[in-house]
């Protein structure tokens, strides 16, 4: 037989030897090997996978192409080590021999008849075992990124049956008296799913008999709502009466005799984590630091624990919930989760003692038994995690104060945190590993837009494709939204969405639709900077420029350099501007992001004054020519006699300008994409003579001197 390969269709579509992955190239292939996989054993016929390959419209030459892919297959398998054929011929198709090969689909039904047994017997501890098991399976939604109306279908079907399977699940742990611990997963199932009554119901339940009935009460005026609302209905009469039955505090509703058989409510497993990221893309240094924290990494960090930090879509998030997910099984204790909205634009940062509570109830501690005080609860709470192995994920945070009181004191628990802020405290009192994240290379953004999209569409597009994430910045956040617009609308072409977003006066709205509002994060960055930053933010946005030195924000505000410097480090800290390298002096210098140069440029025509943003620009200009000038003359020899005007005088000063020039030629190469920009911004601006003069002095040197 060979080698033992391991199929997986719970999740997008993976093979697997011995735990290395098998790269299964081209959506044709994936296509057929999915609707192979969806029905084991059993034949599929060639103008089945003809049809669901080319979506009803195969081409004269399909049934050959499609022989093509299964010899591709077949020989993929076989370079893997299988002797035998895993794919058979059989009249009228193929069909997928899995003797001895595994597919997670085939255990998943395994693990549900054999809790259906159980159950049937009366054994609801072990049908709870195997539901548990059988969920575990799933890795995200069925089938991810494999197109074909026959596969999407049976994702769906098989969607339904894991929602199902987990109902079942969820009624034997209530059965079992194992309430507060589905509390958690359940809330999440209901948000996402605000449609199915069993879940809501079990929801309901659970929070009841956890002692809360406010909760519970309030679950179902929110599927009340949903029901009125989305399908103009009531909810069904068994939810209705669950209701009736929670406001009369109807004894039934207890947890019955087996509850007795619960593991003790104060060492529950919470299991708090939202779901990984479809189509996770890149990063893959990055997951690898990460990875030193549960290895031992440098034996440092006395609480191993990890800064994410990085500007708004930079995929801060999706990475800490990938990498939890890929290391959830060495935290047997538990993976607790917390949103703590720092830069949430619909509401107010989230309090840790709010926080505590959640966790402490989460971990096992009855309602009734948090403490009261926020010192008792972090006592509490640390006393609890003492021996525990639990994962602690805590997103988007605004500052260290907001997180202090969560972080535990065991190092058996790690701590995961998110920023658009710096948290020195976190990194210095805890030795938190700090990663930077910063835009996707153009081949993982693409590769993203691939995944999301399909392959084929990226490569008979892929010029296209490449600017595409080019003017999504290469930000995951934005790129899925560009490739969630390709999706919902199959007649756009790539180019199609280019040229829509070419267009930077409108390009934030485009990247702005529906939940996933990159402009409203510019917004909430841009309203925590100090008056005299934001002006700053507003006056570099205006330039053309393609990176500036730290005397060019010193010129647009009249001000000293420090003091513009200053209020630079203060944009980086927001996440709004970035730093990439040093000039001749050692002084940093700085750049945009577009989407942050076209957010800052819609501030400053928002709040601006036209004539005083002008006159900031011509400030900035003559800077320019000032020290192209004084170049120029000191790479002729004239090295005395200086003289320059005030301008100069208060943004860098004598000292600066000759560090600045000591090489003109490196002072010209280092600002040469700069002064074209300047140039050509001076002539639109009707500043006619300083475009001609710094022309000039670009071009060639000149004897003469020309002052700001």
């Amino acid at each position: 037989m060979g080698a033992r390969l391991e199929f997986k269709i719970l999740g997008a579509l993976a093979v697997a030897m011995h735990g290395r992955p098998i790269a299964i190239g081209g959506a044709r292939q994936r296509t057929i090997l999915a609707l192979l996989l969806l029905n084991p054993g059993k034949i599929v016929s060639v103008e089945t996978l003809m049809e669901t390959v080319w979506k009803g419209h195969p081409p004269a030459t399909a049934r050959t192409q499609v022989a093509i892919c299964i010899a591709a297959l077949r020989k993929r398998f076989k370079a893997e080590g299988c002797d035998g054929e895993v794919i058979v011929t059989a009249h009228p198709g193929y069909l997928l021999d899995l003797d001895g090969h595994y597919v997670d689909a085939v255990e998943f039904e395994q693990f549900t008849a054999a809790a259906q047994e159980a159950l049937e017997e009366g054994c609801v501890a072990d049908a709870a075992h195997a539901y548990e098991q059988a969920l575990a399976l799933w890795r995200g939604p069925a089938l991810a990124g494999v197109a074909g109306t026959l596969v999407e279908d049976e994702a769906a079907r098989l969607e339904e049956l894991r929602l199902a399977t987990y109902d079942t699940y969820v009624a034997a742990k209530l059965e079992l008296g194992h309430h507060r611990e589905l509390i958690p997963d359940l809330v999440t199932v209901v948000r996402d799913h605000p449609l199915r009554e069993r879940s809501r119901g079990a929801l309901m339940l659970a929070q009841y008999r956890a002692g809360r009935r406010a909760e519970a009460m309030e679950t179902f005026r929110e599927g009340w709502a949903h029901f009125i609302e989305d399908l103009g209905l009531e909810p069904g009469p068994e939810l209705q009466r669950l209701h009736d039955a929670i406001l009369r505090d109807d004894p039934s509703l207890a947890p019955p005799a087996t509850a007795a058989r619960a593991i003790p409510e104060d060492r529950q497993t919470p299991l708090e984590l939202p779901a990984d990221v479809p189509a996770f893309s890149g990063r893959e240094r990055q997951l690898a630091a990460l990875d030193g924290l549960v290895d031992g990494g440098d034996g440092q960090r006395s609480i191993p624990a990890a800064l994410i930090t990085g500007s708004a879509g930079v995929g801060k998030t999706g990475l800490a919930l990938h990498w939890s997910h890929r290391v959830a099984g060495r935290f047997p204790d538990g993976l607790l989760y917390a949103d703590m909205s720092g830069h949430d634009e619909n509401r107010p940062p989230v309090s840790s003692e709010a926080v505590l509570g959640r966790f402490l109830r989460s971990l096992g501690v009855p309602e009734a038994d948090v403490p009261v005080g926020v010192h008792e609860r972090i006592a509490l709470y640390r006393s609890l995690m003492a021996d525990r192995k639990v994962l602690i994920v805590l997103d988007d945070v605004r500052t260290f104060d907001q997180i202090r009181a969560l972080i535990p004191g065991s190092p058996c628990c790690c701590v995961v945190v998110t920023s658009r802020c710096q948290l020195e405290q976190l990194v210095v009192r805890h030795g938190a590993l700090r990663i930077d994240l910063d835009a996707l290379t153009r081949q993982e953004a693409t590769g993203l837009l691939e995944r999301i999209i399909g392959e084929e569409r990226v490569r008979f597009a892929r010029a296209d494709a490449d600017r595409l994430v080019e003017l999504c910045d290469r930000l995951p956040l934005t790129v899925r939204i560009a490739a969630a617009k390709l999706t919902a609308k199959p007649h756009w072409s790539v180019g199609y969405l280019v040229s829509r977003l070419a267009n930077e006066h409108q390009r934030l709205d485009e990247l702005s639709a529906g939940g996933s509002r990159i402009r409203s994060s510019f917004e909430l960055s841009y309203r925590s900077l100090t008056a005299r930053a934001a002006q700053l933010y507003q006056r570099l946005g205006l330039l053309e420029t393609p990176d500036f030195a730290g005397w060019v924000g010193a010129a647009l505000l009249d001000e000293d350099v420090d003091v513009a410097e200053g209020l630079m480090e203060q944009l980086v800290d927001a996440q709004l501007l970035q730093t990439m390298g040093f000039d001749a002096t050692g002084r940093p210098r700085y750049r945009f992001r577009t989407l942050s140069r076209l957010y800052a440029r819609e501030a400053a025509h928002r709040e601006g004054d036209v004539l005083e943003q002008r006159e900031a620009l011509g400030r900035a200009f003559r800077t320019w020519l000032t020290i192209a000038s004084h170049a120029r003359r000191r790479e002729r020899g004239h090295h005395g006699g200086r003289h320059h005007g005030s301008v100069l005088q208060r943004t860098l000063g004598s000292e600066v300008l000759d560090q600045l020039t000591a090489s003109a030629s490196e002072w010209f190469a280092a600002e040469r994409l700069a002064l074209i920009s300047v140039i050509d911004q001076a002539a639109w601006c009707g500043m006619d003579e300083l475009s001609r003069d710094l022309s000039a002095l670009l071009v060639a040197p000149m004897e003469s001197s020309c002052t700001g």
